[in-house]
Order: C-alpha cells, then sequence, then structure tokens
C-alpha cells in the first residue's frame, strides 16, 4: 500500500489541476490562445462568486420593500426585480458550475465558452428589466436599489469580456433535418421525433371539457417534477384557456403539445396601462430551461390602446416553439434572453412585436403586421442588446414579412418597419426571406434620433420580395445591406464586429461564416 502511496498523490493533484482547469482556461503563465477564458481560472471563479454575493446583498436590500405599498404597478415592479436577482442568481450559479466542473456541470451546448456568455448576457439583461420595471412608479426605491443594481451589471460585464470570442463549433455544422425541416442540434433525438410525430408519451393531459387529469394547464405545470433532466409531456386538448400561466426556473424540460395553433389557444389581457409591467404583462412566461411547444396559440387580447402587453415571454434556455402562434397587438413576443429557436411559427403585432435580449433564430415563419392606433407605426422587431461582447441578436431566415389585410388596404396610412433599435447595440438580421409590400422603403426606423445608428447592426441577405430591395433603405452607419456572399460572410458569424457568435443553428452550411 505504501509502494502506491505517493503516485496516488500526484494522480490527486493531477485530478484537482484538472477541474480547476474543466473551462479549458488558463492557469498560472499557460498561454490563453486556445482557452475559454483570458484570465486565469481562478480568478474568473473568484469574480463569479464575489457576483453571487452582491446578488443575495441587493435582494436583502429589494426584500425590505416587498410589503407595505399599496401602489399595484411599484408591487409589481418589486416582485419583477425579486425574480430577475433569483433568475440572475441561478445563471451565475450555472456558469460557475461549468467552470468549475467542466462537462459535469450545468447543461449546456458543450461549447463552454459559449454557454457561459449567454448565462451572463442574460444576468446582464435581468438587472435592467429590474430597472425598467420601475418605470412610472415615480419611487425612492428604484433610486435605492439601482447602486447595487449598477454594481452588479458592472462585474458581469467585466465578466463577459474574460471569457474569449470564439466562433461555435456547430454554428454551420449537423443541422437536424426532418422530412424537409430542419431544427437545432441541442434537440435530442426523442425530441426531435416529438416535432414531427403525434407518437407521443403522453405524461398528463389538460382538457377544459374535464376529459384530461386536468382544467387548467397551471395545474398541470404544477404537477410537473423540479429540476428534471427527462422531458415531461403535457398535452393540452383543444380550446380556449384563459389563464396566466409562469413556468419557473425549477421546472425543467417540460413539453406542451397543443392541436392546432387555431385551435389551443392560451390567452389573456394584462397590460402596462392596466397596472402591470411589461415583463409581468405576459400570458405565459417560461424560465424553465429546455422548454418545446408545438401546436398552441400564445395570445394578448389587451388592444393596441392598452400599450405594452405580452403574449409570451422566454427566458428558456435551449428552448424550441414549433408550429405556435404568438398573437397581440404591442410587444407581442418577449424573447427576454437565452437561445430559443422559432419553427413554422406565427407572429402578429403592431409596435416592437418581436423584442427582447435573446439569442434567438425564426425559421419559416409567417411574421405580420397588424392595425394598430391611428397614425401608429408598427415596427417589426426591437433587439436588446447593450454592450457588443454579448452574444445575442435576431436572426430572422426563410421568414415572410407581410401585413394582415387591413393593413395591407391602408398603407398609406399604417407604416411598418423591420426594426429599431430598443438599446444601444441592437441587432438583427433579416435573410433569405419574403419581404412584402407592407413594408417602407426605408425599412428600418429610429428609436429617439440619432440613438444608437451609429452602434447598431443590422443586416439584409439575399431577401426576396416588393419590399426587399435595398436602394431605398436608411443610411445608418450601422446598418449593413449585403450585397454579395463576400460581404455577408465578413459580418453574419465569425468576421463581424465583437465576435459574433450569436446565430446558432440556422439550417445553413456556413463556410468562413456563412
Amino acid at each position: 500500500m505504501a509502494i502506491n502511496s505517493v503516485p496516488l498523490a500526484a494522480s490527486s493533484l493531477l485530478l484537482l489541476l484538472l477541474i480547476l482547469c474543466s473551462c479549458s482556461g488558463s492557469f498560472g503563465n499557460q498561454d490563453p490562445v486556445n482557452s475559454d477564458l483570458k484570465v486565469p481560472v481562478p480568478e474568473f471563479i473568484n469574480t463569479v462568486k464575489g457576483m453571487l454575493k452582491v446578488v443575495q446583498s441587493v435582494t436583502s436590500t429589494v426584500l425590505k420593500f416587498s410589503r407595505g405599498f399599496g401602489n399595484s404597478r411599484l408591487s409589481n415592479a418589486i416582485s419583477d426585480c425579486l425574480d430577475m436577482l433569483d433568475l440572475s442568481s441561478e445563471e451565475l450559479s450555472w456558469t460557475l458550475s461549468a467552470c468549475q466542473n467542466g462537462s459535469q456541470g450545468e447543461g449546456g451546448t458543450g461549447n463552454q465558452g459559449l454557454d457561459m456568455k449567454t448565462w451572463l448576457s442574460g444576468a446582464l439583461v435581468n438587472l435592467d428589466t429590474c430597472i425598467d420595471g420601475f418605470e412610472g412608479t415615480n419611487s425612492f426605491v428604484q433610486k435605492v436599489v439601482a447602486g447595487g443594481l449598477s454594481k452588479i451589471s458592472t462585474l458581469v460585464l467585466n465578466s463577459l469580456h474574460q471569457i474569449q470570442d470564439k466562433i461555435p463549433n456547430n454554428i454551420g455544422a449537423s443541422v437536424v433535418v426532418i422530412g424537409n425541416r430542419q431544427f437545432p442540434p441541442w434537440l435530442n433525438g426523442t425530441d426531435k421525433g416529438h416535432l414531427e410525430t403525434n407518437r407521443l408519451p403522453i405524461d398528463v393531459v389538460v382538457a377544459i371539457d374535464g376529459s384530461g387529469k386536468f382544467t387548467k394547464i397551471v395545474d398541470a405545470i404544477a404537477a410537473a417534477p423540479e429540476l428534471s433532466t427527462k422531458r415531461y409531456v403535457i398535452q393540452v386538448k383543444k380550446g380556449v384557456y384563459n389563464e396566466y400561466v409562469e413556468i419557473s426556473k425549477k421546472k425543467w424540460n417540460i413539453m406542451m403539445i397543443g392541436e392546432g395553433m387555431d385551435n389551443t389557444i392560451i390567452t389573456g389581457n394584462h397590460s402596462y396601462k392596466g397596472g402591470w409591467t411589461t415583463y409581468r404583462s405576459a400570458t405565459f412566461g417560461v424560465k424553465g430551461k429546455g422548454f418545446i411547444a408545438r401546436d398552441i396559440t400564445f395570445e394578448n387580447t389587451a388592444g393596441p390602446e392598452m400599450h405594452q402587453a405580452v403574449a409570451f415571454r422566454s427566458d428558456s434556455d435551449l428552448s424550441v416553439l414549433h408550429r405556435c402562434g404568438f398573437r397581440g397587438y404591442q410587444d407581442t413576443l418577449y424573447a427576454h434572453s437565452m437561445r430559443q429557436f422559432y419553427s413554422e411559427c406565427r407572429i402578429s403585432g403592431t409596435v416592437d412585436f418581436i423584442f427582447g435580449d435573446g439569442t434567438v433564430v425564426f425559421q419559416n415563419c409567417q411574421i405580420l403586421a397588424r392595425k394598430g392606433l391611428p397614425g401608429q407605426k408598427n415596427v417589426v422587431t426591437a433587439q436588446g442588446r447593450k454592450d457588443p461582447v454579448e452574444p445575442s441578436g435576431f436572426s430572422i431566415q426563410f421568414c415572410n414579412i407581410t401585413a394582415e389585410p387591413d393593413v395591407l388596404a391602408s398603407l398609406n396610412t399604417t407604416t411598418t418597419y423591420l426594426g429599431r433599435p430598443w438599446k444601444l447595440y441592437s441587432r438583427t438580421i433579416f435573410m433569405q426571406s419574403y419581404i412584402g409590400i407592407a413594408i417602407k422603403a426605408e425599412g428600418w426606423l429610429e428609436w429617439d434620433g440619432n440613438f444608437a445608428l451609429d452602434t447598431l447592426w443590422y443586416g439584409e441577405y439575399m431577401n426576396h420580395g416588393p419590399s426587399s430591395g435595398l436602394q431605398g433603405r436608411i443610411k445608418w452607419p450601422g446598418f449593413h445591406p449585403v450585397i454579395d456572399s463576400s460581404q455577408a460572410t465578413n459580418f453574419t458569424v465569425g468576421k463581424f464586429i465583437s465576435g459574433d457568435t450569436w446565430l446558432p443553428s440556422t439550417g445553413i452550411n456556413y463556410k468562413a461564416g456563412l
């Protein structure tokens, strides 16, 4: 036994070093060029641990204001802030786990650098959402918590800059092809089949007529296991479900199957003018990772006069929505954060009706502008990237960009644009899509004067249709009208400013970034 003691100690030391370097990060004087981190792993770990402590401290401060206010909007803002801090703590914990434990950490794509950037970016947007929720409250609470949130934001941004900018290995690599449809590679074999067949291992059925185990979706969600690595399938039979659904961060891998986007409808009417924050106005919200939905419509019927009124909001990493409808007016679909994939969906609205700071791909979707308030301008996207190091952005590919019949009948009085910059580094590309006559020749709309026109990144590539021409487009420094493939290669993925790794799994075989 004594003879083996030295090798055993050496083996243990080697194992410890492997764990510390499991991010493929630099350690000591090791060359960081081929690592996921620009700093030593222990330094990065200590930074994340420090952020977790600050989040805990700010949470304690906000908790002091969680009771005693009669103002419902302020109460909702405080509740949002606590939710955002809790979600940020979770995302920081995932980042820490991935760095400490490598592939044994929290689930991701296997590309640890991109995973950590995605989660840190999610934590960053959460802090902004917390502050945004206090808009219109005239409350001192916002000022009290703003200092702590600003400190966390600075730390998160610093950590984002400590991760190498790498083109993800899976971009342009193997996509999942089922029939003539393409899906991202993070779906496992079972889930791929679920999306295209009706032979499903149903765990529970929801039916308004009483033929299932539950009559309400919220009850089925409550019955789902927490932190499950196994897919939990909920069949939602046809009907109009008037309820507000929130899938918490602990409800992983939930799959909801409806009976068609015109048959299974989840509806609500919460709105900003009705006293809700934009985040809290969602009819359906999901935080739990790995969410999948098929053949369901999510709607908000508040109407254009009620301003922000979200139908669907998602912070679910590695989530998929297939053949789903999203129907509302202003702020219909809130892709708040994380990696999301939308396939063959129908999305309709008026102002900024696809918005958020997620890393999102829309493929083969129908995107429809609706009739809003008199004189109101329709805007399809409002992407919210606030720093160039974030991996977030919207890619809209193989889609049909058009409008509902009443908009098409009044093009002289209703104008529609592809997007406007919600945040300083807003990033969106429309490519290989049909752009219908409803879109103005200028294509894009400013947010507020010259704000973000130099720093945003908007692109168009190989689109077709009556309003796809680039001659009449705006001339902003941040707009990139792509004419040939060599230009596309320079900005779509690998050679775009700040390391563009935001275009995951578009279904195109990329070479040198395209």
